[in-house]
């Protein structure tokens, strides 16, 4: 392995630092997510739905002390401020948990875009250099300029490598971001028809 990467050329230096970041944020994510779904507790919201069916907002405050779940932050953040804009405040409350969601997604979207384009660019300096010997050495020794142009090769198949070693977390990371946003908007506004028309809080379907 060694001896491949440093066949590939300079450019293997910024491709090996663009897995390592990829890795690293890849395995950064994966630990939040896993901290989201422990920290998933649907008894605590359905608690906050009774009490606030019955206008016990201290007992809501006591209840979400101590849960680490995102939907009973934000259920919260309405409760707290219910006399002036409840709505307005879960949807900032929400902005802010779906910001922490989204947290280093930039990065590795960045890094399935660069890391193909610097193995094509290290490919197309590769052959460049492979030509040049060409010309200079004649045809007197094909093998070696075979030879140049599969090194060229081996940073396009590591960029390519890295880019589809990021694009499926990454995937999988905006899907669970999306099913986030749909969770929340069905909590807040449970929460908002709760308390505009007095219903019944919703049933055991919730999640949290």
């Amino acid at each position: 392995m060694e001896k491949i990467f440093y066949s590939g050329g300079v450019l293997m230096f910024p491709l090996l630092l663009c897995s390592i970041i990829s890795l690293t944020v890849i395995l950064e994510r994966s630990l939040f997510w896993i901290g989201v779904g422990m920290k998933r507790n649907r008894k605590v919201v359905e608690q906050v739905f009774d009490l606030c069916l019955k206008e016990d907002w201290e007992g809501v405050q006591r209840v979400t002390a101590g849960s680490k779940s995102y939907i009973a932050r934000i259920l919260l953040s309405g409760v707290m401020h219910r006399q002036y804009s409840p709505i307005k405040a879960m949807e900032l409350a929400a902005a802010d948990e779906i910001f922490s969601m989204q947290r280093f997604m930039n990065i590795l979207d960045t890094i399935i875009t660069i890391a193909p384009l610097l193995g094509i660019l290290g490919t197309v300096v590769g052959i460049i250099e492979t030509f040049d010997m060409l010309g200079t050495s004649g045809i007197d020794n094909p093998q070696a300029v075979t030879g140049g142009i599969a090194k060229a090769l081996i940073t396009t198949a590591s960029g390519l490598a890295i880019a589809i070693m990021t694009v499926f977390p990454y995937n999988y990371f905006n899907t669970r971001i999306q099913r986030a946003a749909q969770i929340i908007e069905k909590y807040t506004t449970s929460f908002e028809i709760d308390q505009d028309r007095r219903l019944s809080c919703p049933g055991d379907d919730h999640e949290a």
